[in-house]
């Protein structure tokens, strides 16, 4: 009964907007990291400098969207691309393992249930093409506000299998685990488009707020039918993969990355130390 209500709402709702509307949507994203140093107490890191590596880290993952959308088709990009941290001192060297959510420019084509991700691996430009995610949401009842909008709660539990890896004694440690992922997701039906940040979606109206694990993205600022008239354009440039491709690719290139490492500090007779940050999930 709760579902079919929402759904009416939306049917309402949606008589307001011409077929050619237009929106903009501002949002900022954050994750939670974890830190693990090796060599303990002798890692050679004090108080203040793992202090300070958390504070460039964090900034280095808060970003600002913005999702510019009609009815049928949208684009996700960052408006401002923020510095990395410096390379830290005294032989530490940071090695990320996880995604970044970082991609160039992420564009969705919601009637034919299709997408087009830009991105790049150190240096190297993709475009990811497939069909868009299916998300199985369980729809409640549940409300909130989110600055002027009616916002309604809806939940989705996937599993999905992480892989972390971390140099040991100079040698790589591979682990996997599944683990369950909860994704939990406020929209707005008075935005009758099914649309929403990055790959999100699927819901009778514009995702505000996204809560997945460690990564948050709450939309701060809505423009409804600006006076410029915008062109989505999809993504041009870069070796078209699939998402099953692109996922083998990140995985190749993380264990290079780590081996590389392990290389160098063994060439430095076991000198230096490394910072595994879990970023996904």
């Amino acid at each position: 009964m709760k579902n079919t209500l929402i759904l009416l709402c939306m049917l309402l709702v949606s008589s307001a907007f011409g077929q050619d509307f237009q929106g903009k949507a501002i949002y900022k994203t954050h994750r939670k990291m974890d830190f693990k140093i090796d060599g303990g107490k002798n890692s050679g890191m004090s108080d203040n400098m793992r202090k300070e590596m958390t504070a460039r880290m964090k900034k280095m993952f808060q970003q600002t969207f913005t999702l510019s959308f009609n009815k049928s088709t949208s684009v996700y990009k960052e408006n401002k691309k923020l510095a990395g941290p410096s390379r830290p001192q005294n032989g530490m060297m940071v090695i990320v393992m996880g995604s970044g959510g970082g991609s160039d420019v992420y564009y969705k084509n919601v009637k034919e249930d299709s997408f087009i991700n830009k991105t790049e691996i150190m240096g190297k430009r993709f475009l990811i093409k497939d069909k868009l995610p299916t998300y199985n949401w369980k729809l409640t009842g549940e409300t909130k506000n989110i600055g002027v909008y009616t916002c309604y709660k809806a939940t989705y539990t996937r599993q999905e299998e992480r892989t972390k890896m971390d140099v040991v004694d100079g040698e790589v440690k591979e682990k996997k685990e599944k683990v369950d992922v909860i994704t939990t997701a406020w929209y707005a039906p008075a935005i009758a488009v099914s649309n929403g940040p990055g790959n999100y979606g699927g819901l009778p109206g514009l995702i505000l707020e996204i809560n997945e694990g460690k990564l948050t993205i709450v939309c701060t600022e809505i423009i409804m039918n600006p006076t410029e008239k915008m062109e989505i354009k999809k993504p041009k440039k870069g070796k078209v993969v699939t998402q099953a491709a692109y996922k083998k690719i990140m995985d190749k290139k993380s264990k290079e990355m780590m081996e590389k490492f392990r290389t160098r500090k063994s060439k430095k007779g076991g000198k230096g130390h490394a910072i595994s940050i879990q970023i996904g999930g």
